[in-house]
């Protein structure tokens, strides 16, 4: 076994801690992957957002005139 073979079996399905199955690496199966993809797709993941502040370290509202969008 090289490396990389070795990684692969010892790596765990982040969902449900089986072994990685290489046909649906990171996940072990379809199913746990297309949990992942419906926790993707209905926001239960989310990636964290910094919100624009303006020169002075303020909160610059949404549509103010002169303001780029």
């Amino acid at each position: 076994m090289n490396e990389i073979d070795n990684k692969l079996s010892a790596a765990r399905c982040p969902l449900c801690r089986k072994p990685v199955d290489a046909a649906f690496k990171p996940f072990c199966s379809k199913r746990c992957a297309d949990i992942d993809l419906n926790r993707w797709l209905s926001g239960v993941y989310a990636v964290p957002v910094k919100e624009d502040e303006d020169e002075d370290g303020t909160h610059v509202p949404e549509g103010v005139p002169g303001e780029k969008s």
